[in-house]
């Protein structure tokens, strides 16, 4: 399988789904006047207002999925064209099966060639709603393999994928009490809530020996690769407080982790855990006040 430009371009459809143009999300029928997940603080209406798209649409308009190897055994897949908010999913490759991190807005029969080629999908977990995209019409073309769902974000599912497996209970401080999930041998994801109550960060051990952190927008990815940053809202620049973000830093302090990716093709290369924990130190003391005398 090639791994750049032109892995994913053009190719039919595979199934369709309605789905809302602003933020790729399907949707069953009867569909609301407004996308709830838009209508949400967290995200937007477009001044324009609601409109709803498909599949066969986006490939009209050029839409292709193009493969980008970040790392041995991490792919991101590179939407071009395609309705919604442009995440880059990462396709993680391990022995026991390969898991989807985030869901594209958009699925092509060529596409799905070139992910089978890579070994194909075992699962599909995305961190939190904005993110689901067309998961079921991925689960689907890989024999319904399961959509992992966050139990307290359930309730934002427009369209229930075949397979759906809703998990945990939220951010539970310990492992066992339903926070934490194996996916696949080496892959675990854990919720340690923010963004949305049930927002995931999801584990892997790498060839490499070191841990890497999947963190959706639960965890940011900023400018300076040493430190990341934490968000309610990343469109509309909501903060959450200090005590969130404390909370969010002590529950992903239980993995070992060397770097993270974020979910549009961020990194914290290294000492990512260092981080994580100097970077929720900073912001918390911002928004609690400590720093005002600088403003």
């Amino acid at each position: 399988m090639s791994h750049g430009r032109g892995a994913g371009a053009g190719g039919a459809p595979v199934g369709s789904v309605t789905q809302c143009a602003t933020c790729g999300v399907e949707r069953a029928e009867p569909l609301p006047e407004v996308c709830p997940i838009c209508a949400d603080e967290r995200q937007y209406v477009p001044s324009g207002g609601q409109r709803w798209t498909d599949p066969e649409e986006s490939r009209a308009r050029g839409a292709s999925i193009e493969f980008a190897e970040r790392e041995t055994d991490v792919l991101n897949l590179v939407q071009i064209n395609c309705p919604g908010i442009g995440q880059k999913p990462a396709l993680i490759r391990t022995e026991h099966g390969n898991v989807l991190v985030e869901a594209p807005n958009y699925i092509s029969e060529e596409a799905v060639a070139a992910v089978r080629g890579w070994g194909g999908l075992a699962a599909i977990i995305a961190s939190h709603p904005h993110m689901y995209g067309v998961q079921s019409l991925w689960s689907a073309a890989f024999d319904d393999c399961p959509v992992y769902v966050s139990a307290p974000d359930e309730q934002w599912l427009g369209l229930r994928p075949g397979n759906t497996v809703v998990w945990g209970g939220g951010h539970a401080a310990d492992p066992a009490e339903g926070g934490e999930i194996e996916i696949v041998p080496g892959v675990r994801a854990s919720q340690p809530g923010g963004h949305f109550p049930g927002s995931v960060v999801v584990h892997w051990t790498a060839p490499d020996g070191r841990g890497v952190l999947f963190t959706g927008d639960t965890i940011g990815s900023v400018a300076d690769p040493g430190w990341v940053t934490f968000m309610r809202s990343f469109p509309n620049w909501m903060p959450l407080s200090g005590a969130v973000v404390r909370r969010i830093a002590d529950h992903v302090s239980r993995y070992d982790f060397d770097r993270i990716y974020s979910n549009f093709g961020g990194c914290v290369p290294r000492d990512a855990r260092g981080a994580v924990q100097r970077s929720a130190e900073r912001y918390a003391a911002w928004v609690d006040g400590e720093f005002d005398h600088l403003t």
